[in-house]
């Protein structure tokens, strides 16, 4: 189980760093050594997605998906002299990787802006060991299962940071992406915040161009040592967008097309549209009949470190990946992130109303008509002034209120919680619990009420696709994503949050930095493709399934689920998207399978 490909162990230069190596769980790892000829990186990866650098008595390594070559990392660690000075070569690092330097017996870890690339830590016998994986680290320091995060999540379904942030192993626990971690000797460690956004500033004109180049720039290094090139066309400007980008260097690209059985989604025809131009490609078209469907069994999810967001569809998944790779694909690409990264709510006219009221007034006219939005509860949520602090502790106060109407302003520093409706009264007990302790250390991740939403997304959204990226390298495909690259989510962030989220436009910047290189009839297309219906009626055929999956459950063990509660849900017919139990299952389920193979593994080993 712990013989990963492309996952490592970080040490510190110390006696401690070599006891502690030697309780890796990996079976016969790889090692590179510090300047001192102790255990620094130990774990498996493919050569590709490691470079190392020696400079004298500093060495650096850049972990995963990056064009830097030996060579030119080299010449960066010349300058380095302490672990800060690694700071000029962060802000630069194109791709998604980690960065690790041993700098004079000083390391430092650090992730991406997303935490796609991510950095856990623990302590092991009074030492500070660091990894990749959190349940790499669990299985090091014999770490049991975190039952609040359980709670919590099946209470309350997906949470934003920073509780979202969290490990699920007591004991083990995540870096912030904005900070590396810093082993100083022995025992001392801590994070270190390296990396602020950038102020939003300008225009679409301005940085549109800048979003533009760094998706290029993105794309065109992506190429496979062996293999072919694919990349999903959904219809969607993300995806498409990531096509013609890489059929400017990709003659045989091969692109992936699947379409849906819902009559009103019309994703199949912008994608037909578009394929009629990427005339040199070649296509993989499923039909949504092809395959297993969403909620199909089995139900069966073998990773250790978290609950998998993503549920329904892995049966699914790992038919498309099956027929990529069967066609010579080695490298895909997908347009995952670009809805967090381009599509933004409402949040940013906060800090609008205070800085441009007429601009603000103007969008806030158009988002009420979208939403539909009462007058008088629209004001009031824009003139509170509550913390992020008092909306956790509300949010607390409040989860077992009904949902808020369908037409209520989105207003606020995120959409309110509500209880699952099959958590017992012990998992609402300790959700209220945790989100009060998550109130005392919630802060904004940015001074611009939009930009601190932004991020929120894509720091929620980071850790799901790392999951995806695995289910892809499972069966034999490496997945990249080149919206959550670093420099990507840098140039669109430095554009005006109210340029960015305009109502007016659907992913204003996007279409703006792809003008000229995808057809206008995607840039200017104003729906996003719909796959509810095709959801709704999976789910109602697989019932019986999931209830099977239940019977003996690990999670009624543990008192967190009321299976019977659960069961008079899925047998009634849902009334809506507020009723749609779809989201709340993929959560239950992901838990119940990971504790399953929790219990699996430790068995083994």
């Amino acid at each position: 189980m712990y013989a990963l490909t492309n996952s490592l162990v970080v040490l510190p230069d110390s006696p401690g760093g070599v006891l502690a190596g030697r309780r890796v769980p990996h079976h016969d790892p790889k090692i590179i050594d510090h300047s001192s000829g102790r255990p620094w990186l130990i774990g498996h990866w493919a050569a590709e997605n490691l470079v190392v650098a020696d400079a004298g008595g500093v060495r650096v390594a850049v972990f995963g998906e990056c064009p830097i070559g030996p060579e030119q990392l080299t010449a960066a660690a010349a300058g380095i002299r302490t672990p800060s000075d690694l700071d000029a070569l962060a802000r630069t690092l194109p791709g998604s990787a980690h960065l690790i330097a041993s700098v004079h017996g000083r390391v430092r870890f650090q992730g991406t802006l997303t935490g796609t690339r991510q950095v856990c830590t623990a302590r092991l016998d009074g030492i500070t060991i660091a990894s990749d994986r959190a349940d790499t680290l669990a299985v090091m320091i014999d770490a049991e299962p975190d039952e609040d995060m359980l709670a919590v999540n099946i209470a309350c379904q997906q949470l934003i940071p920073p509780l979202s942030e969290r490990t699920w192993w007591r004991g083990v626990r995540r870096i912030a992406p904005d900070s590396y971690l810093l082993l100083d000797g022995e025992d001392r460690a801590r994070p270190v915040r390296w990396w602020t956004p950038p102020e939003p500033d300008l225009s679409i004109a301005e940085g549109s161009g800048q979003v533009r180049a760094a998706l290029r720039e993105a794309v065109a290094w992506r190429r496979p040592t062996r293999g072919r090139l694919s990349a999903d066309l959904s219809g969607g400007m993300d995806s498409t967008s990531l096509c013609f980008l890489a059929a400017e260097h990709t003659p045989n690209l091969l692109i992936f097309r699947r379409t849906g059985s819902s009559a009103i989604n019309d994703d199949p025809f912008y994608a037909g549209e578009a394929a009629k131009l990427l005339d040199r490609a070649d296509y993989i078209h499923l039909q949504s009949e092809d395959g297993p469907k969403v909620f199909e069994p089995p139900y069966i999810l073998p990773d250790t470190e978290a609950p998998h967001a993503l549920t329904r569809g892995v049966n699914t998944m790992d038919h498309q990946i099956q027929e990529l790779v069967r066609r010579g694909a080695t490298l895909h690409l997908a347009g995952h992130g670009g809805d967090e990264l381009f599509s933004g709510g409402a949040g940013y006219l906060h800090t609008l109303l205070r800085r441009n009221p007429l601009r603000a007034l103007r969008d806030l006219r158009v988002r009420r008509a979208l939403g539909r939005w009462p007058l008088g509860s629209t004001m009031v949520a824009l003139a509170t002034g509550a913390s992020l602090s008092s909306w956790w502790r509300h949010t607390a106060d409040h989860l077992t209120d009904p949902p808020p109407p369908p037409n209520a302003p989105q207003l606020g520093w995120a959409y309110p919680l509500r209880i699952t409706p099959w958590a017992t009264a012990d998992a609402v007990h300790t959700a209220r619990r945790v989100l009060r302790d998550i109130a005392d250390e919630a802060v904004p991740l940015a001074d611009d009420r939009g930009q601190h939403e932004a991020l929120t997304y894509l720091r929620f959204a980071g850790p799901l696709f790392r999951q995806l990226c695995r289910t892809y390298a499972n069966g034999g495909l490496r997945l990249d994503l080149p919206y959550l690259d670093d420099r990507v989510i840098e140039a669109a962030l430095a554009v005006r949050c109210e340029e960015r989220f305009n109502p007016w436009h659907y992913k204003p910047l996007l279409a703006a930095a792809m003008r000229g290189q995808v057809p206008d009839l995607i840039l200017d297309r104003r729906t996003k493709g719909e796959y509810d219906s095709e959801v709704e009626n999976a789910l109602n055929q697989h019932v019986p399934d999931l209830l099977e999956l239940f019977a003996d459950s690990a999670l009624a063990t543990r008192g967190l689920i009321d299976v019977d509660a659960l069961r008079r849900y899925l047998y009634t017919p849902v009334g809506g998207a507020d009723d749609d139990p779809a989201p709340n299952l993929e959560m239950t389920m992901g838990c119940e399978l990971w504790l399953r193979q929790v219990a699996t593994v430790r068995v083994k080993l």
